[in-house]
């Protein structure tokens, strides 16, 4: 097995089992990251929630949707583009991430427990593989 194809397995199985988790709180894990950046910039648009989460905005559009239906978050005109919207979380969004983060930093620590010591080894390596393939992608 080579290493892109093992990076790509460990991310499938970290995603499944973030999957499983939030569905517990009713969120998907795009749904999840969503409100973490909302929470943690308010007033995002659509167009820099876009950059961030590493889609099209009309995926964007379409998740911010439904979770605006569900009262989780809230649009507002930019205070100074009028072409944008501006999106703010609600009291019960941030409810739902705060319980969600917990749950999911609990699971995360619980997960890697049993190799707590081979991933602080690997941690420095994977941040230097990560730096040099963003790096290649600003050519």
């Amino acid at each position: 097995m080579n290493l892109y194809t093992t990076l790509k397995e460990i991310y499938f199985s970290l995603d499944n089992g973030d999957r499983r988790l939030l569905e517990g709180y009713n969120l998907s894990v795009p749904r999840f990251y969503l409100l973490k950046h909302i929470a943690e910039n308010p007033g995002i648009t659509l167009t820099q929630l876009s950059t961030r989460m590493l889609t099209d905005k009309s995926n964007i559009t379409r998740l911010i949707k439904g979770i605006e239906a569900e009262g989780l978050v809230e649009k507002q005109q930019h205070e100074t583009d009028g072409r944008a919207l501006s999106l703010y979380i609600t009291p019960v969004g941030q409810r739902i991430l705060s319980e969600a983060l917990v749950a999911h930093s609990n699971f995360t620590h619980e997960r890697f427990a049993p190799v707590r010591e081979q991933v602080n080894g690997l941690l420095a390596n994977l941040i230097q593989v990560k730096q040099i393939l963003d790096a290649q992608l600003e050519i």
